[in-house]
């Protein structure tokens, strides 16, 4: 690997500097169990070869649990973790990650250690799940918030007074969001590039051999008509009312009632455009719903 090319110790104006040094970030990891391990990496993996190339460390992280023991990751994995500290400083960043379970988690000490951080100026970033652990402190009041798009629908059920956002990353002032999985690349990258410049984020992907680098607006999903943009507009506004009516779907008559066509046209168009019947679409919503609710 080859050093990122630039003037030893010189700091841009975007480095945190004190009396002219470059001063690491710190960045703490919070995990409950049953954690995406894929995601914990793929935020970590950009910083540690941020770290490699750079003449001066740009960087420190931790892993914390709220009792300081071992988590265990979705995947069966443990892995070690620090107690978390009342130290942290105004412009750390606090990121809460949390997969399957979140939505049931609930510790009256988490939540207040968390208000804490906030109060003290630490920014916060809900990752995957962790959006669940966030909301439930009240700091994502009248907020958006992005998250797997398999649980956008079950958040939005439960916190009808915070937006939920279907794309990769929210980075926001106070309080970012990420949708977990690769998006976690996107999103420290954007980091790297804000604190460092875009040369140095843009050689950190090159090393992870990870491109096109993705923008915060980029839609999650590909398939059954998400991130087509010339997708057609019967079917668009057909995907939106069962999505957003996912516990109790809407039947077909009444979609294209509301829709204004004919129930064969809806059915149609619906099918030459997503290669199935509005019931089978709606029967897979329903299942992914309840797949990621058990």
């Amino acid at each position: 690997m080859s050093k990122i090319r630039t003037e030893k110790n010189r700091p841009t104006s975007n480095h945190r500097t004190i009396d002219g040094l470059i001063v690491p970030i710190r960045m703490s990891f919070l995990i409950v169990p049953r954690f995406n391990m894929a995601t914990l990496i793929t935020m970590i993996e950009p910083l540690r070869i941020a770290n490699y190339l750079s003449p001066v460390t740009l960087y420190d992280w931790e892993i914390l649990s709220l009792d300081g023991l071992q988590v265990v990751a979705s995947n069966g994995l443990t892995i070690n973790a620090n107690s978390p500290s009342e130290r942290n400083r105004r412009g750390e960043m606090l990121f809460l990650l949390a997969s399957w379970g979140a939505e049931n988690y609930h510790n009256k000490d988490m939540f207040s250690w968390i208000r804490r951080q906030a109060r003290e100026g630490v920014q916060m970033c809900s990752v995957e799940l962790g959006c669940y652990i966030l909301a439930k402190t009240g700091l994502l009041v009248n907020k958006r918030v992005a998250t797997h798009w398999s649980w956008s629908a079950g958040f939005a059920e439960e916190f009808s007074n915070i937006t939920v956002v279907e794309q990769l990353f929210i980075n926001a002032e106070g309080t970012m969001s990420c949708a977990g999985g690769l998006a976690g690349v996107d999103f420290i990258l954007k980091l790297i590039s804000q604190e460092h410049g875009d040369a140095v984020a843009g050689e950190v992907a090159d090393q992870m051999l990870y491109h096109p680098v993705r923008q915060a607006h980029t839609p999650q999903r590909r398939t059954l008509g998400h991130g087509v943009d010339t997708l057609n507009p019967i079917v668009r506004q057909v995907i939106n009312l069962i999505e957003s009516n996912i516990t109790d779907p809407p039947s077909v008559p009444s979609i294209a009632e509301a829709l204004n066509v004919s129930q064969r046209q809806l059915e149609r168009q619906f099918h030459n455009h997503i290669g199935c019947s509005v019931v089978q679409f709606s029967t897979l919503c329903r299942l992914q719903h309840e797949i990621g609710r058990a």
